[in-house]
């Protein structure tokens, strides 16, 4: 709904996400014919192959990425991860629990559950701030729902 402040970070999240998957099925695509004689080894090309041969993230792919210091083998696992939450996301609608350092821009998502919470409750949302209450003993799996 127009009120569902979630759905803006979900698409935000989605260009973002889609955007780094395209430059690096160009990027490898093009590296495999360049390797294969079929295109020129561009300096941008052999960055990404010497990239990889070191496990590294290529500079093309981190410069579109989000701020990670794993090296290429982790970080794809983690990109796997993260495209799964935001496909069960869509597929399974709004999480009951979300993965923060998941996102992409993590900034839109505590401005959007800001926003839910004063739309809601009729706050101006500038009187609106977060507060914390560690829970160390409570997994994920056992929260059925969000927040009211």
């Amino acid at each position: 709904t127009y009120q569902e402040s979630m759905n803006t970070v979900l698409t935000q999240e989605c260009i973002r996400y889609n955007g780094l998957l395209a430059v690096m099925g160009l990027s490898l695509r093009e590296t495999i014919k360049a390797l294969k004689g079929l295109v020129v080894m561009s300096p941008e090309l052999e960055g990404v192959s010497n990239a990889m041969y070191d496990n590294l993230v290529p500079e093309m792919w981190a410069a579109k990425a989000y701020p990670s210091l794993k090296p290429l083998s982790s970080w794809v696992g983690d990109l796997v991860e993260r495209t799964r939450f935001v496909a069960a996301w869509i597929s399974s609608g709004t999480p009951s629990v979300y993965w923060i350092s998941g996102f992409f821009f993590p900034q839109a998502f505590l401005t959007g559950t800001l926003q839910n919470y004063a739309r809601k409750n009729t706050f101006p949302i500038d009187t609106v701030s977060f507060s914390f209450q560690i829970m160390d003993n409570l997994q994920a799996t056992q929260v059925a729902a969000g927040p009211e």
